[in-house]
C-alpha cells in the first residue's frame, strides 16, 4: 500500500525535526529500482563539461533558487544542477549523463504548472528547454506547426493568423506557457470544450527517452498503425522524456465569433443557463462561470466592468460560420433570461470581447488582491453535478471558516477553486490543506477527477490512491517503467510513492551536493 507524504510539512521545507533528508546508505532514493547506487549531480556536471557551454550549467545558490519552484509556489526544493539547453543535442547529452549515472532529472519549460510537475529533486538535474524558441514552420496548406518545446503557446497562434490559423489549445497562461509544457501536462483552457485539449492537436514529437536516445514518435498522417505513443507522451508530466521538438495541428480561424457576459443572482442561475444550452444542442467555443468573489477579485485588478451586484457572470464564446453563430447567439440569449439573468452584453469587436475575458484571464492571479494566500485547485466533475457540488463546497467552507471563490470551465465541469487563507495565522494553512482536499473527495465522490487540465505533478499523488485501486497504480507505473526503467524522469510526480520506479520528491537539507568533493560551487 502506498504511503502518503504528509502534507504541511516536506512540500513546505518543514520537515519534523530530527528527520532531516539524506542520501545515507539505506535510503530509497540512493539506489535505483534495482539496487544500485545512484550517481551524483556532480558526475553529470563532469560528463558534460565540453558538449554543454559552462554558462548554460548552473550551479550558483543563487541562481539555482530562481527554479526551486513552478507555478505552484507552495513546493519549493532546490535543484542540484540546471541546465539552459541552448540545443536539442543539449538535452540529450544531460539525460544521457544522468541515464549513465542514474541520477534523477526534471524538465522545466516555463515554469507556470500548477501542480508541481517541475517541482525539481533535490540531487537532480533541471533540464530547462525554454531557450529552444524556434518556431520552425507555419504551413497553411496542411495546417501544421513545426515548434521547438520552448516557443510560447501564443505565438504559435500569432505566426499562423495572417494565413487563416490558430492553435486551439489556450490555457489562461498562453501568453508565457511554452508549447513543451502544454505537452507534458495536456494542456486545455477556455476553449478546450470544443476544441479539446492539447493531445488533440499533436500529431507527431522528437524527444529523448529517459535512457538518453532521440526518438521519433507519431506521424503526421491520420490514423497511424500501431499503439499511439503521442496518446502516452502527451500528458506523461515528464516521466516518459522530455519534448524537443513538436508537430502541432493548426485549426482554422472562424468566420465570426460573438462573446456574451450575462450576469446572474447566483451560480445556481448561471448552471442552469449552462446546462439548457448545452441541453439545446449548443457547443460553444467556451462556457464560463465566475461567482461572487472572483468577480470582487477581478473588479480589484483589472476594472472588467461585470455587472455590478451579480452573484455569478457567465461568459459565453460562439464560433463558426456567420448564420451559425447568429442562431445559436439568439437561443443562448433566449436561454440565459429564461434562467433569470438580469444583464446580457455582447461584444461587437475584438477590443469588446478582450474586455469581456480580461476579468476572466486574470481571476487567478487577482485573487491575490483580496487574500496574501491561496491554493488553485483543479477537479472535474459531470457537468450535471455542478450545482450539488457548488453548495457543498459552500458549506465546507463556512465550516472550516475560509473562503473559496470559483472560477470554472462550466461547459465541461472543470472546477478551479481558490482556497483564500492567511498563512500568517496560526493552523490557516493546514485549513486550507485540509479544504482543498475535502474539494477533490467531493469531485470523486460525484464521479469526477482530481484533476482536469493542471496535472496531478507533486501536488495531488496522495489523492491517486482515491482514484485508483493498487493493482490499477502498477499498472500504470509498468508504463511508466517501459520507458523509465531506472526511475529517473521527473521521479515523485504522479504517483504516491515509493512504489516500482517511484521516488518521493524531497528537501535538501545540509551540503550542496556538488561541494565536498573539490568541485567549485560558483
Amino acid at each position: 500500500m502506498a504511503t502518503e507524504p504528509e502534507v504541511g510539512s516536506e512540500v513546505r521545507g518543514l520537515a519534523p525535526e530530527g528527520e532531516a533528508e539524506s542520501t545515507a546508505q539505506g535510503d530509497p532514493a540512493a539506489t535505483d529500482p534495482a539496487g544500485r547506487d545512484r550517481g551524483t549531480a556532480r558526475d553529470v556536471l563532469e560528463a558534460l563539461r565540453g558538449s554543454v557551454p559552462d554558462h548554460l550549467l548552473l550551479t550558483d545558490p543563487t541562481q539555482l533558487a530562481t527554479y526551486e519552484c513552478d507555478g505552484l509556489a507552495a513546493y519549493r526544493v532546490t535543484p542540484a544542477l540546471v541546465v539552459l539547453a541552448d540545443t536539442a543535442e543539449h538535452v540529450t547529452a544531460t539525460v544521457r549523463a544522468c541515464a549513465e549515472h542514474r541520477v534523477p532529472f526534471v524538465a522545466r519549460g516555463s515554469g507556470t504548472g500548477l501542480s508541481g510537475g517541475a517541482l525539481p529533486h533535490a540531487e537532480g538535474v533541471l533540464v530547462v528547454t525554454s531557450r529552444l524558441r524556434t518556431l520552425h514552420e507555419v504551413r497553411r496548406a496542411d495546417q501544421r506547426a513545426v515548434v521547438d518545446p520552448g516557443v510560447i503557446n501564443l505565438q504559435v497562434s500569432k505566426a499562423a493568423n495572417p494565413q487563416g490559423y490558430y492553435f486551439a489549445p489556450d490555457p489562461s497562461s498562453q501568453q508565457i506557457c511554452s508549447i513543451g509544457g502544454n505537452v507534458a501536462e495536456n494542456s486545455g483552457g477556455a476553449h478546450c470544450l470544443k476544441y479539446g485539449f492539447t493531445s488533440g492537436h499533436v500529431l507527431a514529437l522528437d524527444l529523448v527517452t529517459p535512457t538518453g536516445e532521440q526518438v521519433s514518435i507519431g506521424t503526421e498522417a491520420p490514423d497511424a498503425p500501431g499503439y499511439d505513443l503521442v496518446g502516452a507522451f502527451v500528458g506523461s508530466e515528464g516521466t516518459l522524456g522530455v519534448a524537443t521538438r513538436a508537430v502541432v495541428r493548426l485549426t482554422r480561424l472562424p468566420e465570426e465569433v460573438r462573446t456574451v457576459l450575462a450576469g446572474f443572482a447566483s451560480t445556481d442561475q448561471a448552471g442552469a443557463a449552462t446546462s439548457a444550452i448545452i441541453a439545446a444542442g449548443i457547443v460553444p467555443a467556451a462556457i464560463e462561470i465566475m461567482d461572487a468573489l472572483a468577480i470582487e477579485a477581478a473588479e480589484k485588478a483589472v476594472s472588467c466592468g461585470y455587472p455590478a451586484g451579480a452573484g455569478a457572470v457567465l461568459v459565453v464564446e460562439l464560433d463558426g460560420a456567420a448564420a451559425e453563430v447568429g442562431h445559436e447567439y439568439a437561443a443562448v440569449e433566449q436561454i440565459c433570461r429564461q434562467e433569470g439573468c438580469f444583464e446580457f452584453r455582447m461584444a461587437t469587436d475584438a477590443a469588446e470581447r478582450a474586455e469581456i475575458w480580461k476579468g476572466r484571464k486574470s481571476a487567478f492571479a487577482a485573487v491575490g488582491r483580496i487574500s496574501p494566500d491561496y491554493i488553485v485547485q483543479d477537479g472535474v466533475v459531470p457537468r450535471t453535478s455542478l450545482p450539488a457540488v457548488l453548495r457543498r463546497m459552500g458549506e465546507i467552507s463556512a465550516e472550516k471558516g475560509l473562503r473559496v471563490a470559483n472560477v470554472f470551465h462550466a461547459g465541461d465541469g472543470n472546477l478551479h477553486p481558490l482556497v483564500l487563507f492567511d498563512a500568517s495565522e496560526e493552523g490557516a494553512t493546514e485549513r486550507a490543506e485540509e479544504v482543498s482536499g475535502l474539494i477533490l473527495d467531493l469531485c470523486i465522490e460525484h464521479g469526477g477527477s482530481i484533476t482536469g487540465e493542471h496535472g496531478v505533478g507533486s501536488d495531488k499523488a496522495r489523492y491517486m490512491p482515491r482514484m485508483f485501486t493498487d493493482d490499477d497504480l502498477d499498472t500504470m507505473q509498468m508504463v511508466r517503467c517501459a520507458f523509465d526503467p531506472d526511475g529517473i524522469a521527473n521521479p515523485g510526480k504522479i504517483y504516491p510513492t515509493p512504489r516500482l520506479c517511484g521516488e518521493r520528491p524531497r528537501i535538501r537539507q545540509g551540503a550542496h551536493p556538488l561541494t565536498g568533493d573539490g568541485v567549485e560551487v560558483f
